[in-house]
């Protein structure tokens, strides 16, 4: 294993870390057709169809020629389990929705979404016999490029990065929401106008993560007024796309922490956004992702010298888990699905919150925003207040549907012997 192959230790039965896409389109799902769909890819995307293996002192991912389960249930199962077909990733559907459900552990979100759009590609070229353009899918009988599966940094010289001159500290004790049972985790679904964030993201100095983590901030300020801790949004960003590969499938996100003090708490947005993208494109530099890939490599190398893959799964689980911020934001960007837009209605991103309270997944297509609020709480009182926040800016947001969170776990059916 090298130190770009997927961490798959990232993703354990206590912390699933799983996320997923969602689809709502115009007609019912035909089970029968996504199945062939799914399977149709097989070839395309070898590095998703995929099981975890024990080998030596590391878990692998290594070809799964079972199928992928598709699921008429919108009911969630545990991923790499037997029910799962032992595959690190599943696929349901329920009336006119779909979703597609895997551990972060292989992918982030611009790796995933590739899979997913061409899932939705192949399916409605069957239901609906129509000829699509394939411009900008990965489809059946591609031959795969190098650069999607190869070595993401064969070109750069990690070894001899240099440590960021300015390191961001995170807040000793930073405010925490609400905390619930895994059982009482929500999802609230949000749909905003593009063309009224964007411009609100112009007028103020912002781009859509940062309005949204800034909005975030001063929902949670109207919540509780009193308290005097930080506020802490962490921003997800692309390392491998920083660094200029963004065909690769692996996962290179991580987070730029972004602070909101009690003492900033009546700067007026403009200034809010300014301060707050300037923490930003501090922090996402080509130069600090370089170095963050040396950190990667260094610490793979020490890893490899632990002598069992019980003691290695034992560390591990003492360094995840831990609490790194109030809130996060994620934004995968990408507006549209070129000829499939007209049969879709709707696009979510949902992840398991993790190490954060409250998890917002952005996605935008078909001319909205779809903003998943996923947390770790059943109350409704944050969405509340972010709603109220959105309407003083003169953005015309509405909330879709909630429910539980019910993203697929994670269970590790024949690794005999060893408690990851």
């Amino acid at each position: 294993m090298e130190y770009y192959d997927p961490n798959m230790f990232i993703c354990s039965p206590e912390n699933p870390n799983t996320m997923g896409f969602t689809a709502t389109l115009y007609e019912p799902i035909d089970g029968d057709l996504l199945r062939e769909a799914v399977e149709s890819l097989r070839e395309r995307f070898p590095y998703f169809y995929v099981r975890a293996k024990a080998e030596g002192n590391d878990l692998i991912p290594v070809p799964n020629p079972l199928p992928i389960t598709v699921r008429n249930t919108w009911d969630p199962i545990d991923l790499c389990s037997r029910e799962a077909n032992y595959h690190l990733a599943a696929v349901k559907y329920e009336g006119n929705r779909l979703a597609l459900e895997m551990c972060h552990s292989i992918s982030d979100g611009p790796g995933f979404l590739p899979f997913f759009k061409s899932i939705l590609f192949c399916y409605l070229s069957k239901k609906t016999g129509q000829v699509f353009d394939p411009a900008g899918f990965r489809l059946p009988g591609d031959i795969i490029p190098e650069r999607e599966t190869g070595d993401p940094f064969a070109d750069l010289d990690i070894d001899s990065a240099d440590a960021p001159l300015i390191q961001k500290e995170q807040a000793a004790d930073f405010y925490r929401l609400e905390q619930g049972r895994r059982d009482d985790w929500q999802v609230f679904y949000l749909k905003l106008p593009e063309d009224q964030v964007m411009c609100y993201c112009r007028d103020n100095d912002g781009s859509p993560n940062v309005v949204i983590s800034v909005l975030l901030a001063k929902a949670i300020r109207r919540n509780d007024p009193d308290s005097e801790k930080t506020i802490i949004a962490d921003i997800a960003i692309d390392h491998k796309a920083l660094l200029g590969n963004f065909e690769n499938y692996r996962m290179f996100a991580n987070t730029a922490e972004i602070s909101f003090p009690k003492k900033r708490e009546d700067d007026d947005i403009m200034k809010s956004c300014t301060i707050a993208r300037g923490q930003l494109m501090l922090q996402a530099q080509p130069e600090n992702s370089l170095y963050f890939m040396k950190m990667r490599k260094i610490g793979h190398e020490r890893m490899k010298q632990i002598p069992s893959l019980q003691m290695k799964a034992d560390l591990i689980k003492k360094s995840v888990g831990k609490p790194r911020g109030t809130v996060s934001v994620s934004y995968i960007n990408s507006r549209t699905f070129g000829p499939l837009d007209p049969f879709i209605r709707e696009v979510f991103a949902v992840a398991e919150p993790g190490v954060i309270d409250v998890l917002c997944e952005v996605f935008c297509i078909n001319h909205s925003f779809f903003v998943s609020f996923n947390q770790k709480f059943s109350s409704d009182n944050l969405v509340k207040a972010f709603m109220q926040e959105l309407e003083k800016a003169g953005i015309n947001g509405e909330i879709i549907r909630s429910g539980p969170l019910r993203l697929c776990g994670v269970r590790y059916d024949d690794l005999e012997g060893v408690t990851i």
